[in-house]
């Protein structure tokens, strides 16, 4: 997984690649900034448009605040790095490869460990209440792995996580973290945003021992559809790029 096949170079890194480096690369600055990286470990992916099943993916060893575009790999579904510096993670591989393989929809991966959503993945029958407006469009694209213990060390623990995500896109992984997916970077990461912060306010309230006062399910929205129509989540991700293009604008280069 470590080796390097062929260089990126200037003629075949075509527009549509690059707008996909400078995205993945302000999510990777914007997970370090809301502090759900776990060291230099986690990983986030996103496929490749073309005939050939690619995807780009941070390398290993490598901090989310010092990541550029030009520092993701690009590998193959079969873990080898095709183009760029670096190795490929072996727990990255068998979550990232597998769920790109399983569900052709999860053209972005998020694998992150935010403070709410991981507090709530060590709490015994831990769900997202249906207590917050948040909840309404959430709750339906929420799944719950219940019987995860062991590091993610093989494909068929990969393809075990790819089964339980199914049609989902947030995965609450048991005493891990969070994957999230999505038809592109900008939804994957907005739908994240929603659901740590709406895990924040459940686990605030939570801790004042009271009982939550919860939304009639009535009024649900049931959707399962892609995340970009109901929310604005390609103009989130654009107003944080212009705060990193102020601040960090080494992100997209």
């Amino acid at each position: 997984m470590a080796s390097v096949i062929r260089s990126i170079s200037s003629s075949a890194a075509d527009e549509a690649e690059w707008a996909l480096r400078c995205d993945m690369a302000a999510i990777f600055r914007l997970c370090a900034r809301f502090g759900w990286s776990e060291k230099i470990g986690n990983h986030n992916s996103v496929m490749l448009p073309g005939d050939e099943p690619l995807f780009l993916i941070n390398p290993r060893g490598h901090l989310f605040c010092e990541l550029r575009a030009s520092d993701l790999i690009v590998c193959d579904l079969d873990g080898r790095v095709i183009s760029g510096r670096g190795e490929l993670r072996k727990v990255a591989f068998h979550i990232h490869a597998r769920i790109h393989l399983g569900n052709p929809n999860a053209v972005a991966v998020i694998h992150v460990h935010p403070q709410y959503l991981t507090a709530l993945s060590m709490i015994d029958g831990g769900r997202l209440a249906l207590s917050h407006h948040n909840n309404l469009i959430l709750n339906d694209r929420v799944a719950y792995d219940t019987e995860g213990y062991a590091p993610v060390d093989d494909d068929e623990e990969g393809d075990r996580i790819a089964r339980l995500l199914g049609e989902k896109t947030i995965l609450v992984m048991a005493h891990h973290g969070v994957t999230v997916v999505g038809p592109t970077p900008h939804e994957a990461f907005d739908e994240l945003c929603s659901a740590e912060r709406t895990c924040m306010y459940q686990i605030t309230a939570m801790q004042t021992g009271q009982r939550l006062r919860e939304i009639p399910d009535q009024y649900r929205l049931n959707y399962l559809g892609r995340w970009g129509e109901k929310r604005d989540a390609r103009l989130h991700l654009d107003a944080w790029r212009r705060v990193l293009d102020r601040q960090e604008p080494d992100y997209a280069t």
